[in-house]
């Protein structure tokens, strides 16, 4: 298989990541941050969460990772490809039922809700389930041992450093009714963790 589908198919779900997260981050950009939880670590995680994406851009653009390229499989491809397709899929679903309560970093914004409905109904965190799902795929999809699973680390870094603090953040923002939440739903996967 050559590895120029490979690079269509990650360009594709980059291209259809931003899409997505694009007019979501600018609708919420426009109502005002009433606390703002961002400190160094947030900062650090999130440029290195960057810096995971970008790589595998500069795979698609130069030969700068060519020497960390390994033959593409079509069943390892095959897999990367549903799950890449999944990841957007929720990802566009947490935004859409999120609405302006998004934000790329830690804050609350003015009149911030607790969201309960749509994939939030079973999910904490479908956000970041799609953010696994979309990172796992590019990581089977780009056969590059440096560019396919440096998504996957930075975002698993950021994740594991983050899911803590934020929760914290949505106890402190809305107590109980948090609690209650976090009760009935688990944060990644419904009915097991």
């Amino acid at each position: 298989m050559p590895l120029w589908v490979a690079k269509a198919v990650v360009l594709a779900a980059t291209v259809a990541l931003i899409a997505i997260r694009a007019p979501h981050g600018q609708r919420s950009r426009a109502v005002k941050t009433a606390r703002s939880y961002k400190g160094r670590l947030e900062t650090v995680l999130l440029i290195g969460a960057w810096i995971g994406f970008i790589l595998p851009l500069i795979w698609i653009a130069s030969p700068l990772l060519s020497r960390a390229d390994y033959p593409l499989h079509p069943l390892p491809f095959a897999l990367g490809c549903v799950l890449l397709v999944l990841g957007l899929w929720c990802l566009q679903r947490s935004h859409s039922d999120l609405g302006t309560n998004w934000s790329i970093t830690l804050e609350v914004r003015e009149n911030h809700q607790l969201i309960v409905h749509g994939i939030y109904a079973r999910i904490r965190h479908p956000m970041y389930l799609a953010l696994w799902l979309h990172s796992l795929g590019q990581a089977l999809v780009l056969p590059n041992w440096i560019a396919g699973p440096a998504y996957l680390v930075s975002f698993g870094l950021l994740y594991l450093l983050r899911v803590g603090a934020e929760e914290r953040m949505l106890l402190e923002r809305f107590g109980k009714q948090y609690e209650d939440y976090k009760a009935r739903t688990k944060r990644l996967l419904p009915g097991l963790w």
